[in-house]
């Protein structure tokens, strides 16, 4: 993963949905599994605002323009189904967004703007990453080994996060939808049956 170089106290952060528990941890352990060594420093989530890097004072604006982007949705159901890749162009192995990717997309649109305005390398594009950068084998077990994975759960919020000296990507702030409104694409019973007994498929 290519970082932006960051000088003197300039902090390096992004902007994501974390995926919840016990989604995460399965996906966690899926990632280390398959021999992607960024499994342990990355935790599960679908990018809304790649690696940035801000100067120590912008934070207070970039806190207050998240906060007001987040207040312009509502919250939307996430589900997370089956694998695809980025190959040839990139070595990525990633769980695809069977319903969601139209709300995560106006939340990165909103995110990158303002303070956070920048040009994208590729057209955005929500998921979540499974493995990234390990040999053809591994990618090709990640693909089989998750194709049969399923999640569904409600985005309610986004985080910023901060990477550590150490490598560690960590959440530092929630930033809540306007949870006066009903969620856009209501989960339906078993989905919520699923949520509330923690249960994911077996991989």
């Amino acid at each position: 993963m290519r970082l932006p170089e960051r000088t003197g106290d300039q902090l390096r952060i992004g902007v994501a949905v974390t995926v919840p528990e016990p989604w995460g941890s399965e996906l966690r352990a899926a990632r280390s599994r398959y021999g992607d060594p960024l499994a342990d420093f990355i935790p599960p989530h679908i990018t809304l605002l790649g690696p940035t890097v801000v100067e120590p004072e912008e934070m207070a604006e970039v806190e207050e323009h998240l906060t007001k982007a987040a207040a312009r949705h509502t919250p939307f159901v996430v589900r997370l189904r089956g694998t695809a890749t980025f190959r040839p162009v990139s070595p990525v192995v990633f769980v695809e967004l069977a319903d969601g990717a139209e709300g995560c997309a106006a939340l990165e649109r909103s995110v990158r703007t303002g303070v956070l305005d920048q040009e994208l390398r590729f057209d955005y594009h929500p998921h979540v990453t499974v493995a990234h950068e390990v040999p053809d084998d591994r990618l090709d077990a990640a693909a089989a080994g998750l194709a049969d994975f399923e999640a569904a759960f409600v985005v309610t919020e986004f985080h910023s996060y901060l990477h550590g000296d150490d490598g560690v990507w960590r959440p530092v702030r929630d930033f809540a939808l306007d949870l006066g409104s009903a969620p856009v694409g209501l989960l339906t019973s078993d989905d919520a049956s699923d949520a509330d007994a923690g249960a994911v498929r077996p991989t």
